[in-house]
């Protein structure tokens, strides 16, 4: 919600951590685009297409956060924005229309299954093709963990590889969650040919029918039913083949969903809510349409053939979710911007412990309930985005209790920093710097004139954070403190520390083109500043 016009905005527009959720999602897809930069030499423009709807002003609010940060730096002509269609909405009691006005239904979003049906009307697959595209990842944009190290470059790269026509990322199932699973299909169709194929059923019904809820076991990332999490791979010219049918099979998976309240405005003005009943359709049941089959019923081992396949990965690197707002009564903060934020603090911890470096342990979800957390680590994705590249940065050292270390640059060294308190350093320019393109459009050169940190042999500390106060949201990353190091590079600007102690609030602001040096002396330290030589 808009805090200063109390309108109800979009989840792409939730500010967590810093920025809002889109901008969120951008940082993930460039820091794979600066990693190939960095491998390859070649710069590539991934093309985005988002699917919006009309629901809370959402695609007015998407193009207008594009607008106001010019696409990006990626130009207006590498995004495709499609609206999502409305659909009627019945009551749930007497199945009468809800209508908002004389002969205008009442209209909600039918489900993501639209997207299949509406990229193919709206041209968005040969939209794909022209920028040479064959497959594509797709992601729900309030997942904040979805690009965690490897999960989608390796949901990418098996579906590519093997030329499959759908892929799943998955994980252990959380117990009692309002989630769906996958499941391996097994059928014998009307000509006596057996199907089998990777799918979802998105709405369990474990316990009316008796069925316990499935763990993993034995240390297993794979459970009895693991996790949909709707990041998935999908081949295009699949997609397209279904999304252009002309029967009810271009929208998978559909269902009367009757299970959630609808407010609405009634043809008197009045705010109304009622059980309400929408058809919705699935994206992800687009697996449906493509099983294999066989002349004879087929034994284990028979997933790595078809052409749906699933990777796994450990749950808080796969999925978690920004979508419900914590209630002072809930008992859980699963699927809340405190929950999701605490995975990331956990994989936080899990990277740089791997790294040599002392990180306190992140406890349960329910001792964090209504308290601060253990310590606030923000690292750029572009440091990696694979954690086997991070481990190369971040060698040594310790991050005490309470601290906070947020990183927003990308050619970065750490080595046996011990940090008490806040370290913050930012870079105007990341992964590189912007030129103006012949429309005029501000577009993101990776490795030109990009901001470069070194730390060796580092002491840092100061007061930080006030855990205390109450204004502190961490979870937007809105936090007071009482002192903290704070290190701004400009252009292509350089920082440098080495074997000293820094101890206090201190602001080292190093101007475009040159390279700014701390030196250990007698007094405490001296700043060293030189251009740096082209």
């Amino acid at each position: 919600m808009d805090s200063d016009t109390g309108e109800s905005l979009p989840a792409a527009l939730l500010p967590y951590c810093g920025r809002s959720l889109l901008e969120g999602l951008m940082r993930d897809l460039q820091a794979r685009e600066f990693l190939h930069f960095k491998i390859f030499g070649k710069q590539c423009i991934t093309p985005v297409a988002v699917m919006t709807s009309s629901v809370k002003n959402n695609h007015e609010h998407i193009v207008a956060i594009c607008e106001r940060l010019e696409w990006f730096g990626r130009g207006r002509e590498n995004f495709r924005l499609f609206e999502q269609p409305l659909v009627p909405v019945v009551n749930a009691e007497d199945g009468k229309w809800l209508i908002s006005e004389s002969l205008l239904p009442v209209g909600k979003p039918g489900g993501h299954g639209a997207i299949w049906k509406l990229a193919c009307d709206r041209g968005v697959f040969e939209w794909l093709y022209r920028h040479g595209r064959k497959g594509a990842t797709v992601r729900q944009v309030s997942n904040v963990v979805a690009a965690t190290d490897l999960t989608l470059m390796a949901l990418a790269g098996i579906g590519l590889r093997h030329n499959k026509k759908l892929g799943f990322a998955s994980c252990e199932r959380r117990p009692g969650a309002t989630e769906g699973v996958n499941v391996l299909i097994e059928k014998q169709n009307l000509d006596g040919l057996w199907e089998y194929g990777i799918t979802c059923i998105e709405y369990t019904e474990f316990e009316k029918y008796g069925i316990s809820e499935p763990t993993a076991t034995n240390g297993s990332l794979q459970a009895s039913y693991p996790a949909n999490t709707n990041i998935l791979y999908v081949d295009l010219q699949a997609a397209q083949e279904v999304g252009s049918r002309k029967n009810a099979s271009c929208l998978p998976g559909i269902v009367l969903n009757l299970k959630k309240a609808v407010s609405y405005v009634d043809h008197l003005g009045f705010e109304c809510s009622a059980a309400g009943g929408r058809l919705e359709c699935t994206m992800q049941n687009i697996a449906d349409n493509f099983m294999n089959t066989y002349s004879y019923r087929c034994s284990k081992g028979i997933e790595s053939e078809l052409d749906t396949f699933i990777v796994y990965n450990e749950r808080k690197k796969v999925t978690s979710s920004a979508k419900r707002k914590l209630k002072s009564e809930d008992r859980s903060l699963h699927q809340t911007p405190e929950g999701s934020l605490l995975d990331i603090m956990r994989n936080a911890h899990d990277l740089l412990s791997s790294c040599s470096i002392e990180v306190p342990e992140v406890k349960d979800n329910n001792e964090y309930l209504h308290s601060g957390l253990p310590f606030i680590i923000f690292l750029h994705p572009a440091l990696g985005p694979f954690w086997d590249i991070v481990k190369q940065k971040f060698i040594g050292g310790s991050i005490s209790k309470g601290s906070e270390l947020q990183i927003e640059v990308a050619e970065f060294l750490w080595q046996d920093v011990e940090l008490d308190g806040s370290l913050i350093i930012l870079a105007d320019n990341i992964m590189g710097s912007t030129k103006r393109n012949t429309d005029g459009e501000q577009v993101l050169h990776y490795g030109a004139r990009y901001g470069r940190c070194k730390l060796q042999n580092v002491k840092i500390v100061n007061e930080g954070i006030s855990w205390d106060s109450p204004s502190n949201v961490y979870w937007q990353h809105h936090v007071e403190r009482s002192e903290s190091l704070k290190i701004i590079l400009h252009g292509n600007a350089e920082f440098e520390a080495k074997d000293v102690v820094l101890k206090g609030n201190h602001m080292f602001e190093v101007p475009d083109g040159h390279r700014m040096c701390i030196i250990q002396d007698e007094a405490g330290f001296t700043v060293k500043l030189d251009p740096i030589s082209k």
